[in-house]
């Protein structure tokens, strides 16, 4: 291991709801123990908070370079997406929300009620593809 120019301090944290114990290394020996470990709780949640806007919101660039630019097109994609997790519940969709985020961005122009426009692309997908597909295990004997 290599030498570090400054002196570190280890911390050792147990999850009492996890089971698991972490060792956190930190060069500031002015907070308390249990301070460094909330903080990468926090850490660890902020990233997970960002996967979930990978994941989720579809964000492939931002449209400008500023702090205000980047947090307003956040939160646009965040009110789509609840919007559509509204509508889905609200028509008791069965399908996914990504499917349905889809058939709104596909039909936006269509003159047509949006339960209408549901209803029809969840029974297409079930029996479009259920029927048409051969079942691997059709001539199976069992031998």
């Amino acid at each position: 291991m290599r030498d570090y120019p400054q002196p570190l301090r280890r911390i050792r944290y147990h999850d009492v709801q996890t089971s698991k114990t972490f060792n956190f290394l930190t060069n500031n020996f002015a907070i308390p123990a249990q301070t460094v470990a909330d903080l990468y709780r926090y850490r660890c949640q902020v990233e997970l908070s960002f996967k979930w806007i990978n994941q989720h919101l579809r964000i492939k660039s931002f449209f400008g370079t500023s702090e205000n630019t980047a947090k307003s097109q956040i939160w646009i994609a965040i009110s789509v997406y609840i919007l559509v997790a509204i509508i889905k519940k609200r028509l008791d969709s069965k399908s996914e929300l990504y499917t349905t985020l889809q058939i709104l961005s596909l039909t936006s122009l269509e003159n047509t009620l949006l339960a209408l426009l549901v209803t029809r692309m969840e029974s297409r997908s079930d029996t479009a593809y259920t029927h048409n597909q051969p079942n691997l295990f059709d001539n199976f004997t069992g031998q």
